[in-house]
């Protein structure tokens, strides 16, 4: 993912790392201004997160909210090898967060804003209903 996020000026921090029950962990983010895409990794990625400032909409919902399409990506994916889930994150992010790698605050903060609606639609939802979405 380096080679996406420096060509945008983006620079990477380990943010935490650390034993639990769970098992070793760590956190990092690429940053460039208000901009962060913070993730987590426990045996495999996992929490994907975009922030503008204190503004936070995970990986799933910012895809709904730029393609229209609840199942659009290619990240989480169903692999056993823990460096796939970092070349599909890469694979959407290429091709679907211009917006979060250089666009404006405000479209942005629209993407975010969509984002969360669609996430309170959803949550709203039956059970079973959830299932049906697409």
């Amino acid at each position: 993912m380096a080679p996406v996020f420096k060509k945008y000026g983006f620079v990477f921090s380990i943010e935490g790392e650390g034993q639990s029950s769970g098992g070793e962990f760590a956190f990092g983010s690429w940053c460039k201004g208000n901009r962060r895409l913070e993730f987590h990794y426990r045996y495999t990625l996992g929490l994907v997160n975009y922030f503008l400032g204190e503004e936070r909409i995970g990986h799933q919902w910012y895809l709904w909210a730029v393609t229209g399409k609840k199942h659009s990506g290619s990240y989480p994916g169903n692999s056993e090898d823990p460096v796939d889930s970092f070349s599909r994150l890469k694979n959407d992010i290429e091709k679907y967060c211009d917006i979060f790698l250089q666009g404006s605050d405000n479209e942005l903060l629209t993407v975010i804003k969509k984002g969360r609606e669609l996430y309170k639609w959803w949550e709203s939802l039956p059970p079973l209903k959830r299932l049906e979405v697409k």
